[in-house]
């Protein structure tokens, strides 16, 4: 039997309040959406292909102003100061060719 240790510093459980979340970058006119994934009270992250051109001017320790979109359309838009935690490469399974940024909610709405 595999046993598996969490390696995270909070506990895990699902936050369903946003779906998605898009910001934009210094030297870049796009604004970029992505889907979040796995949140947790203190985290989440967004999965990025890795040609993605966002992945050259974001790194660890960068503070962005995020726009979150909620899972409930009666609620708009919450910008929110998010802390990029880690730009991590998956090279295999389900993520393969992806980068793995994981995010962190610097403030919380009042």
């Amino acid at each position: 039997m595999n046993t598996f240790d969490e390696k995270r510093t909070e506990p895990r459980s699902i936050i369903d309040k946003y779906y998605s979340v898009d910001f934009s970058v210094r030297d870049l006119e796009t604004s970029y959406l992505f889907k979040i994934w796995n949140m947790s009270d203190k985290g989440m992250c967004l999965v990025i292909r890795e040609d993605s051109k966002v992945l050259k001017h974001i790194k660890a320790g960068d503070v962005l102003n995020m726009k979150y979109h909620p899972v409930e359309s009666v609620e708009g838009l919450i910008e929110l100061k998010t802390e990029v935690r880690h730009v991590s490469k998956d090279s295999e399974g389900r993520f393969k060719n992806h980068f793995i940024v994981g995010l962190s909610i610097l403030e919380q709405q009042g």
